[in-house]
This record gives C-alpha cells, structure tokens and sequence, in this order.
C-alpha cells in the first residue's frame, strides 16, 4: 500500500461512513421517539434509489402505486379507528379534508405524472425531488397502519412488527422492481487533485450533502418548537404527553424524517454501486453498527461509529474483500459487550 492507495481508501471509507452516519441517526431518532428498532430503514434506501433508477431510465415507478395503496388503507384505518371509538369522530370530521388531500389526491397526482410525463426530458434535481415525492410520505404512512396502534407496547412487541414491515416491503420490492439491481447516473464526472491525491466529485457532493443534512437536523432540533417536542418525547416519553405534546405525531414526524433519510442515503449512494431490492438492508445495518456504538442514544456516538465503520469496510475490503462483510459485522461484538458492561438497566416507561 503506497499513499495514493492509502487516500483512496481513506476517502472511499469517509464517503461511504458519511451515509451510514445519516442511517444511524435516523435509526437513533426512530427509537429514541418511538422506542422502534426500525428495520424497514434499509428497505426506503433501496426505494430512493430503485425509483430514482426507474425515473431515470422512463419507467413508472411502482412506489408510486404503493403510496396510493398506502393512502387508501391509512384511511380505511382512520375510518375505522373513528368507528370503534366515539370520541374520535369528531377529530376525523374536521381532518378528512386535509386526510383526503394528502393521502389520496397527492399520491394520484404523483401516479399520474409517473404515467403521463416523459420522465427521462426531466432535470436530475427535479428527478431527484419526484423520487423523494414518491418514497418520503410512506414513513408517516407506515407508522399510522403499523405502529401507532401498538405505540405502548413493549420494545420487543414493536421489534416483531418492525420486522414483520421490513419482510413485507422487501417482498413487495421483488415485486415491483424484480431481482435485477440497478444504479443511477453520477452526479457529476468531475475529478480534481488534492495536492497529489486524486478526488472525486461525486464523493465532494456526498460529502457536502450530508454536512448540509446534518446541520439543517441540528437547528431543527435546537431552534423550532417542533423539534423541541421531539427531543422531549425522546427524553421522556409520559412527561412530553403531560406538557401537551402529541405523542402519534412525534412518531408520524421522526418516521417521516427517516423515511427522508433513508431515500436521500439511498440516492446518494446509487451512483456508486448497484442496488436491488434487499441490498438496503445490509446498508442499514452498517448505520445500525454504528446506532449501537451509541447505545441508540447518543447523536454524535452513534455518527463516530458510523464514520468508522464505512473506514473498517474500506480497509477490508482492500486487504480481505471476501471478509469483508465479516470484518465489519463482527466489529458489533465488542461494542454489545463493552455496552453490557457500561450500561444501566432502565426500566420501560408505562
């Protein structure tokens, strides 16, 4: 290994540790908020880059007919939540305008553009976006049908649920996409040196996209009431409903924001390799390797880890690529037991 490898490897481990960072601090917000180990995360990375793929090469993606359907049965939900309790009928009256705006009427609109625009003659920014359009609502929407009537359940109930969604959007990922991979175009072709180390563009706008994500989160939660709220159901769950903040849309807002995560990661990282439609789990759990490094918890741990990671995997893979794999998921081995020695039970809150 001579310094040019060394530079390679380096900056392929930080790119790539970047985006794992992004998955476990979306997996950190999950559980913090809900207490749900989010294992459907990987699945709406795979779903940021397949539909972008199929944007890209003129298809209609089949995410877009998922959103409608996903609509549809939230509000078959809600009807019949309002149905079985009275006193949540009148809630229902004054929100079935916006309801129906946003979980039948968007997502039609979305079909339609995917089935009657020439989606090819679009922008790549504009691509992108419809991409995030079609994938982003299905976090909230995943967390009403699946999660929210269990929300006080215990860790291990919404563990079983959580796996439970993710073996049912892999399958409908098979379905909608078939067993091939694919990628997307790069973001740009630029390649420039670093005194005498090659860099590339790509990784540069991976880089700054995740900074830039990074600290719009940060001033999310230290300057808007909203992301106040959710800090304080992360800190105490029974204290934020006692304070008035409302627990359902805490865990509808941090699922939104995984699910925005989770699409983003996942097409920042299509230009780089193939992704099919369960390779976004192995992704995620390399976030997960680093969520547990901060005990799920901790923000600034848990990005440690990640960064660390994505370096572990480089390395490896330059060293031992067929351990590769091996290498990093053996790393969680001494982190579970440094975490069992460190770490003081707590009981669940009722």
């Amino acid at each position: 290994m001579d310094a040019s490898i060394l530079t390679v490897l380096v900056q392929d481990g930080i790119t790539t540790g970047a985006i794992y960072a992004l998955l476990s601090l979306a997996l950190v917000l999950v559980f913090s908020v809900t207490r749900v180990i989010f294992l459907p995360q990987g699945e709406f990375v795979a779903f940021g880059a397949l539909t972008l793929a199929a944007i890209q090469n003129g298809q209609a993606p089949g995410t877009a007919l998922l959103l409608l359907a996903l609509g549809g049965v939230t509000l078959a939900v809600e009807a019949g939540s309002a149905l079985r309790l009275p006193q949540s009928r009148a809630r229902l009256r004054r929100r079935w305008p916006w309801m129906l705006v946003t979980q039948v009427l968007v997502p039609l609109l979305v079909v339609a553009i995917t089935r009657y625009v020439d989606l090819q003659t679009l922008a790549m920014p504009l691509q992108i976006l419809l991409a995030l359009l079609i994938v982003v609502p299905m976090g909230p929407l995943i967390y009403r049908v699946a999660y929210q009537p269990l929300a006080h359940s215990s860790v291990l109930v919404l563990l079983i649920v959580s796996l439970g969604v993710h073996l049912a959007m892999v399958g409908l990922g098979l379905l909608m996409f078939g067993p091939e991979g694919s990628n997307t175009r790069p973001f740009t072709d630029l390649q420039f040196n670093l005194g005498e180390s090659p860099v590339s563009g790509q990784s540069v706008i991976v880089l700054v996209t995740v900074a830039a994500l990074i600290a719009v989160i940060y001033l999310f939660f230290e300057r808007t009431l909203t992301g106040k709220a959710l800090r304080a159901t992360a800190v105490n769950r029974l204290g934020a409903r006692l304070v008035g903040v409302g627990i359902n849309q805490a865990g509808k807002l941090s699922f939104a924001m995984a699910a925005a995560i989770g699409a983003l990661c996942g097409i920042l990282i299509a230009p780089f390799t193939i992704v099919n439609y369960e390779s976004g789990f192995i992704i995620a759990l390399k976030g997960f390797v680093g969520a547990i490094f901060g005990g799920l918890a901790s923000y600034p741990l848990a990005a440690l880890g990640a960064v660390s990671v994505g370096l572990v995997e480089s390395f490896s893979s330059f060293w031992a690529s067929s351990f590769k794999e091996l290498i990093v998921f053996t790393v969680i081995l001494p982190i579970l037991l440094w975490r069992s020695l460190t770490s003081h039970h707590i009981d669940e809150e009722a």
